[in-house]
């Protein structure tokens, strides 16, 4: 999943409170001062002690008036437990009106089951009850439809799209939502192949992350296998106006016709990148790497759906300048995809190792600086990150137990667990370091594993080889302890360190705006420029920058997102109209959130926050909306 903002500056006042609070959701059953089974998923209400799905066939159709996906999914299930008679899988607002049996080489039988009560942010569990003598591998169909206000879906109306001509549907599963749209065993730890059939309107097209035929379907019929076993948050769904463009012999771009040639040019390194990470991190095993660009409501950078990563247009900038994004999803090929977290305690083993190969894949791709400046700049967020957040919040492994998933995902995994891989890289030596990562991948592929596994690994294939360089102490201090540890080591850019000359001089009023040298500033430059400025900037120099720069206009959703921040903290009105903009178009939640927790820091801005909002919020992600449902008040 794309990674928090870069240079977001730690929020305060009613803004911090209210963040605070929607993170502090109890879960009766799991009380924080008992001790953490690191094995157990404590997000999902299956018994995955009895049984695990082993294959799921979805047959949906997408009714885009009733926005509801309606049809049937049929779960080929093993018993591991002998006497369990009752199955129970996750739901979260799903309409479920039968479900069978299905006897080899007999007609279905209906079964009895109950919806449990709603128990946030988990669902109801759906029990099922089995027939007696029961075999070790069977399977039951359940008919079911969502609900338009389901949680990893979102409707789109024309007007939301590019082409403004048909509706958009999409999908985000990651962390508990697959729930809300397909019953199932929701839990990182449970892998299953699949094949489903998607009706959507005649000229429309829908995807999955799975293999398909990529022509277009005149009847609006769509088939998808899966062959790979992947967990449930990697499940995916789409529909809309899309077209297909090839960038290599394995990479293409879906997207609306208006903005497919726009995707297709800005991500033409995709080839070379899945190449690049063939050699760093040994074979891409999923075929095909598609992407399919998203509407502008989408929630995050990126999702790394297998074969298919779902894209934010905020990335298209013109000049390949934010492709890290595209970088990290498809590292997510090999961390997280192949290798993936057991719970949502272990949420750091996918991202900070996919930020890890992700610099390497752009340092590899556009060359060591890019990738430098692009490790800065994840450090300085990590930092501001770490003035935020509770200490509890600010560990590796952490605990997530009565609370939503979503809260882990914070800058903690995503750059504090590439700082640990980097100062693990300067104790044993790169090379040493990048052979244990392909033995990792290679050994638990498509395996499920928790911190502790890792730690076990590590210790056999790479600690017992380098003796006295990594102490168990030391590891436990990254991993346990809030902070970073002391001697955590602090990336270096030669180029940012010029732009901190010019910074310098600027605010010593010995270099006018104009003078700037930002005609070779790359996105990276123009960021780090801006996330240090000081927290308020005199009115003068704001518009000295602005009328040099025409920032407040600025194309680049990166650059807009800091120069609109800094705006915000220093009252600068002639940014308001574009702000407004902004928020009203675009959904990634990095760029959005922290403008909005800015706003409610003063009463005026808290205003202009809230008649923002009420405009904005019907064309947010249910995702995006229930952060700042907590924030907008």
């Amino acid at each position: 999943m794309g990674r928090p903002s870069h240079g977001a500056l730690p929020l305060t006042g009613a803004a911090a409170l209210a963040m605070l609070a929607a993170c502090a959701t109890p879960r009766p059953d799991a009380p924080a001062s008992a001790p953490i089974d690191g094995g157990h998923d404590y997000h999902t209400l299956a018994n995955l002690d009895a049984f695990r799905v082993r294959h799921l066939t979805l047959d949906l159709t997408a009714d885009f008036a009733a926005r509801r996906l309606r049809g049937a999914a049929v779960l080929r299930i093993e018993a591991l437990a002998d006497g369990s008679r009752t199955l129970v899988l996750d739901t979260r607002g799903l309409d479920i009106d039968a479900v069978e049996w299905l006897p080899a080489g007999a007609a279905p039988a209906p079964l009895a089951f109950r919806l449990g009560d709603d128990r946030p942010p988990l669902g109801a569990p759906l029990e099922i009850e089995l027939p007696p003598d029961l075999p070790g591998s069977f399977s039951v169909r359940i008919h079911y439809a969502t609900r338009p206000d389901a949680s990893g879906l979102q409707w789109l109306e024309p007007g939301q799209t590019a082409g403004r001509q048909q509706p958009f549907l999409y999908s985000q599963s990651q962390a508990i939502h697959a729930r809300s749209w397909v019953p199932l065993q929701d839990s990182p730890q449970v892998r299953f192949t699949f094949d489903a059939t998607v009706r959507v309107p005649p000229g429309m097209r829908a995807l999955m992350g799975a293999e398909h035929d990529p022509a277009p379907s005149a009847d609006g019929v769509y088939r998808f296998h899966m062959p790979q076993a992947i967990p449930s948050y990697l499940l995916a769904i789409a529909a809309g106006r899309l077209e297909f463009r090839p960038v290599g012999a394995r990479t293409g771009v879906y997207a609306e016709p208006e903005v497919i040639e726009a995707a297709a040019r800005e991500f033409a390194d995709m080839e070379t990148m899945l190449g690049t990470g063939e050699s760093l991190f040994g074979p891409y095993r999923w075929g095909r790497y598609d992407v399919l660009l998203l509407p502008p409501s989408f929630p995050y950078g990126g999702m790394e759906n297998p074969r298919l990563s779902f894209i934010t247009p905020t990335v298209i900038a013109g000049d390949r300048s934010l492709v890290a994004v595209i970088a990290h999803e498809l590292a997510h090929s090999w961390s997280g995809n192949l290798v993936t977290n057991a719970t949502w305690r272990d949420f750091w083993l996918n991202e900070g190792f996919t930020v890890h190969l992700e610099r390497r894949i752009m340092a590899a791709v556009y060359g060591p600086q890019r990738a430098a400046m692009e490790d800065l700049l994840g450090f300085q967020s990590l930092e501001s990150e770490l003035q935020r957040l509770a200490p509890a919040d600010q560990v590796l492994a952490i605990d997530l137990r009565g609370r939503d998933p979503d809260d882990g995902a914070s800058d903690i995994p995503y750059e504090k667990g590439h700082a640990f891989l980097a100062w693990l890289g300067a104790r044993v030596g790169d090379e040493a370091l990048n052979a244990f990562l392909k033995d990792y991948f290679d050994h638990f592929a498509f395996q499920s594993i928790t911190t502790a596994q890792f730690l076990d690994r590590l210790d056999t294939r790479l600690l017992a080889q380098h003796p006295g360089a990594v102490t168990r102490a030391q590891l436990l201090e990254w991993i346990e302890a809030p902070g970073l540890p002391a001697d955590a080591i602090r990336p270096q850019s030669d180029a940012l360190a010029k732009v901190d000359q010019a910074r310098e001089a600027f605010l010593a009023g010995t270099l006018a705006a104009q003078s700037l040298p930002q005609a070779a500033w790359s996105t990276q430059e123009w960021l780090y420029f801006l996330n240090n400025l000081p927290r308020q900037l005199p009115r003068e120099q704001l518009a000295a920058l602005d009328a040099a720069f025409r920032l407040t206009d600025a194309g680049n959703s990166e650059i807009a997102f800091s120069w609109l921040l800094l705006a915000i903290r220093s009252d600068y009105e002639p940014a308001w109209p574009r702000l407004a903009q902004y928020l009203g178009t675009i959904g990634r939640r990095k760029l959005i959130v922290p403008l909005y927790a800015r706003l409610m820091d003063t009463p005026a801005g808290a205003a202009r926050a809230r008649a923002i909002y009420a405009q904005a919020r019907p064309g947010y992600h249910p995702i995006t909306a229930a952060t700042l449902d907590a924030i907008v008040r």
